[in-house]
């Protein structure tokens, strides 16, 4: 996770309110697009692109390592928006 999800995440495990409004996102018809507005409405502003963006820079350092990156792209090493919920639980 990037800084900012750090710091959204952890204003939003003290403040049950903000936590509530993020998990309530995972229901809308666009949850992606609902997190980054609670997000941006917290004071953490971020877009649907920032949200892939993080999760494409991940992968395009573990593949450009040099102290034994992985030699092939893997599709499922998971993204960031799922892993900001799972940490948030």
């Amino acid at each position: 996770m990037n800084e900012k999800l750090v710091k959204i995440l952890t204003e939003a495990r003290h403040n049950p309110n903000l936590k509530q409004k993020l998990i309530d996102t995972k229901s809308a018809k666009d949850p992606m697009q609902a997190f980054c507005e609670v997000a941006t409405e917290a004071g953490y502003p971020m877009t649907v692109g920032e949200l892939f963006q993080i999760g494409e820079e991940y992968a395009a350092n573990l593949l450009k390592s040099c102290n034994g990156g992985a030699v092939y792209p893997i599709d499922d090493w998971g993204d960031c928006y799922e892993d900001f919920f799972a940490a948030l639980k």
